[in-house]
């Protein structure tokens, strides 16, 4: 099982001190509780990643599961030289888009001649060093690579000011009328270093309160 890279109870403690206002936040939901994915390596934890992309997790589930049966032992033999030898067709066949077909193929070229870092290269790197080396895969954005940093590696300061969600969660949590801009939360967000990870987690667990 993947560990988080922090201690939650220090990042809590360091919460409420900074902003009395999201101690309320934490107060109303209650324990720490995110869980990260667990993946293999890098370049599966991107492949689902891609996979997932505007699908509910059942869907995603279904075609990733398919694509994954052409595989030794399935998910667990995915691999980037794996990935490159399965036709076109079968890939498509599973139900993948051509453009999610055009990423997975990117990211396994990208993976096979080390431009992916694998996971070991990726814990030694900073956060601004692994988005740099994610956005390069056509197919993954800034957020692509921010989860991947929260869900997979636990790394405790990621803000994705970008995500929709969280910003309707700060507006949410904070009883603001208007969603803030990227730019304003990015602000807002300050007081929450180095644990910003975990804001984003409350914050966006006022999503699920009425």
């Amino acid at each position: 099982m993947a560990e988080l890279g922090f201690d939650p109870a220090t990042a809590i403690r360091h919460l409420r001190k900074a902003d009395p206002d999201l101690a309320r936040v934490i107060d109303a939901a209650g324990p720490f509780e995110m869980k990260l994915n667990p993946a293999r390596s890098v370049f599966q934890a991107l492949a689902r990643a891609i996979v997932y992309q505007q699908l509910s997790n059942k869907a995603a589930a279904t075609i990733f599961g398919r694509v994954c049966v052409h595989f030794p032992r399935g998910h667990v033999g995915l691999t980037p030289e794996r990935l490159l030898a399965l036709s076109d067709a079968r890939i498509r066949g599973a139900g993948i888009s051509r453009p999610k077909l055009k990423s997975l193929r990117d990211l396994a070229r990208r993976s096979a001649s080390g431009e992916v870092p694998t996971l070991a290269q990726a814990r030694r790197l900073s956060d601004g060093e692994i988005v740099e080396r994610l956005v390069a895969v056509h197919g993954i954005g800034r957020w692509s690579a921010e989860m991947f940093l929260m869900f997979f590696l636990g790394r405790p300061d990621v803000l994705p000011v970008d995500d929709y969600s969280l910003r309707k969660a700060y507006a949410k949590a904070f009883n603001k009328r208007k969603l803030p801009t990227p730019q304003a939360l990015e602000k807002l967000g300050e007081k929450w270093r180095p644990y910003r990870t975990v804001a984003s987690w409350y914050l966006w667990s006022t999503l699920n309160t009425k």
